[in-house]
């Protein structure tokens, strides 16, 4: 039988020929490769050729002119087409393999900066000792370096700064609101029913404008109008309206508070997105960017859909736009009728820098919300993850209550997912419950289905990143976590955390300590551990000692149940076992 690899060397745990091709014909079926026929093209190209030995000729020229038939005066400098496509095919692989592929036994992957593809048999697949590049692990190159926390303010052009520059005091002052609002006092007025009713954000995306006149950018703005409001629509804490509300005798309807609204012009090959969100009542604009794509290296259905995601995640996520605009002006004057979309604010408030003193508000807020709309998925999606922080983060805050945590995470989670199976919040909740209940296949089921169904939230793609490492797969988790830190304006120091064990599983000490240390997560008391361990590891006694006596006095069940603890997160013993040797060069007794 014959093996190969990118580099043309034979080895046992090389996949066989057949067994490359076959996963090759797999992922060009699947409709979750998302990729253009010429990328299709691309991704056959270079395996068939390294599959034949000709990697050393896999050169940006070769491709161009073989795939994308390019004359001989091809220059890669000033055409990068070969260089984007290959970029798209590698997340599209990534994509694949996340959300279709994760039982495949080979993986194909294209290294950055090349264009060889390498083949292997998936980590789970095979036995491991220590982790290392063929375990799991990009080589430390390869792995996001941590940035210091200055340089992160720059992650988005208008609005990375918002949430760093609203002053605490003002989502204490959200948090006191949602308290007054759901626990009035005896003298306080009553609330009416009709207040009781779920008002979400909802945004008016009005039709884009066509600037140029050369008869197809049209469509191009209509196609660009009809993507946005796709993507928008696959984040169900906002409302999406495509049209005025009607209006005339009798009839009384509450406007849209934004709107969206842009232009679209093309120039020969280049085409600019220009959009903004407005502030209806006043008509100041809250948000504005550019978009400017190349038509030569991507074709419109693939400018259409990229743009069209990228404002959606702008405007959309949990920390985006909307919400930060929302969650200023609940503060300063929480309206009557944003009771359970202000519990969602509160939510996202409490997870800045998850202080065990605001999860009972959240939580209580929540409750009363899911027992005022008992069909709103989100709410129930968000009970689900308030009540699992007790279980991952020691909180032992309400002791009257009649089930365990974990019990009413996982209730709480399936009914968040009945109520709506498409809502990727609701999704998120029964990954992370069951996960902590110990079914990993279902909690990794369940985050695959989230990211299929909204790969732009960066609260669902950095929580998959964080099952996937634990499970093992830590390349693609890491990765994962990494982009969703790219591309959250919000607080980021949860990640961070993560990243920082991404780090020490692979024996970056050194970056591991930075990314612990820029986490600003003191009340956190999963933070405190990875730095402990991260501490023993490099013998920093001192530090690792401060972190030792902050654990005893705010989570000493953490310390007394240490092995229990990592084993409900780490999956792999192999894992495990490296986590703990990091606590016990830190001085921390383990049970055997």
């Amino acid at each position: 039988m014959q093996s190969a690899r990118a580099s043309g060397g034979e080895s046992a745990s090389s996949p066989e020929i057949s067994e490359i091709r076959e996963q090759l014909e797999r992922i060009l079926a699947s409709d979750e490769f998302l990729a253009p026929e010429r990328g299709r093209r691309f991704l056959e190209y270079i395996v068939e050729e390294t599959l034949a030995g000709r990697a050393d000729y896999l050169k940006a020229y070769t491709i161009a002119q073989e795939v994308f038939t390019r004359d001989p005066s091809f220059d890669a400098q000033n055409d990068p087409v070969v260089r984007i496509e290959a970029g798209r095919i590698r997340r599209g692989l990534e994509r694949y393999y996340l959300v279709a592929g994760q039982t495949d036994q080979v993986e194909i992957t294209i290294p950055k900066g090349a264009y060889v593809p390498c083949f292997r048999y998936a980590a789970a697949e095979r036995p491991h000792d220590q982790p290392t590049a063929e375990d799991g692990f990009a080589s430390a190159s390869e792995m996001p370096k941590p940035v210091p926390a200055a340089e992160h303010k720059d992650r988005s052009p208008r609005f990375s700064w918002a949430w760093y520059a609203l002053p605490a005091a003002v989502a204490l002052a959200l948090l006191i609101a949602i308290t007054a609002f759901f626990f009035p006092l005896p003298w306080a007025r009553k609330t009416t029913s009709a207040s009781m009713s779920l008002v979400t954000p909802e945004v008016l995306v009005e039709p884009f404008e066509e600037i140029s006149k050369q008869g197809e950018p049209s469509d191009i703005a209509r196609g660009l109008t009809d993507e946005v409001i796709g993507e928008l629509a696959k984040f169900k804490e906002i409302a999406v309206i495509t049209r005025e509300p009607s209006s005339g005798p009798g009839i009384q309807q509450e406007e849209p508070r934004y709107a969206l609204q842009g232009g679209v012009r093309v120039g020969g090959d280049k085409l600019r997105l220009t959009a903004r969100l407005v502030h209806r009542a006043d008509g100041s604009v809250i948000w504005a960017s550019n978009y400017d794509r190349d038509l030569r290296v991507q074709d419109v259905l693939e400018v259409e859909a990229d743009v069209a995601q990228r404002v959606a995640t702008a405007l959309a996520q949990p920390y985006g736009v909307i919400f930060q605009a929302d969650a200023a002006r609940v503060a300063q004057s929480p309206p009557d009728d944003w009771d359970a979309y202000a519990c969602t604010l509160s939510y996202y408030s409490y997870r800045v820098d998850l202080n065990p003193q605001n999860h009972d508000a959240v939580l209580d807020c929540l409750k009363r919300t899911t027992e005022r709309l008992p069909n709103y998925s989100t709410a129930w999606a968000l009970l689900s993850l308030t009540y699992l922080d007790e279980v991952r983060f020691q909180y032992q805050l309400d002791m009257r209550r009649l089930a365990e945590p974990l019990t009413l995470a996982v209730d709480t989670a399936k009914r968040a997912v009945d109520l709506d199976p498409q809502n990727a919040r609701a999704l998120q909740a029964l990954m992370l419950a069951n996960f902590f209940q110990g079914d990993v296949d279902a909690a990794l089921r369940a985050g695959a289905a989230a990211y299929a169904i909204n790969p732009n939230d960066t609260e669902v793609a950095g929580e998959y990143g964080f099952r996937l490492a634990f499970s093992g797969k830590w390349d693609t988790g890491c990765e994962l976590m990494s982009s969703a830190i790219n591309r959250n304006p919000g607080p980021i120091g949860y990640y961070e955390v993560g990243l920082a064990l991404c780090a020490y599983m692979r024996g970056d000490y050194q970056a591991a300590e930075l990314w612990g240390r820029m986490a600003d997560l003191k009340y956190n008391p999963m933070h405190h551990l990875v730095l402990l361990a991260v501490f023993g590891a490099q013998g920093k006694l001192e530090d690792a000692h401060q972190e030792e006596a902050w654990l005893k006095a705010n989570a000493p069940a953490l310390l007394a149940n240490i092995r229990k603890e990592v084993a409900k997160r780490l999956q792999r013993p192999s894992d495990q076992d490296r986590f703990l040797e990091g606590l016990r060069s830190a001085g921390i007794a383990i049970s055997p």
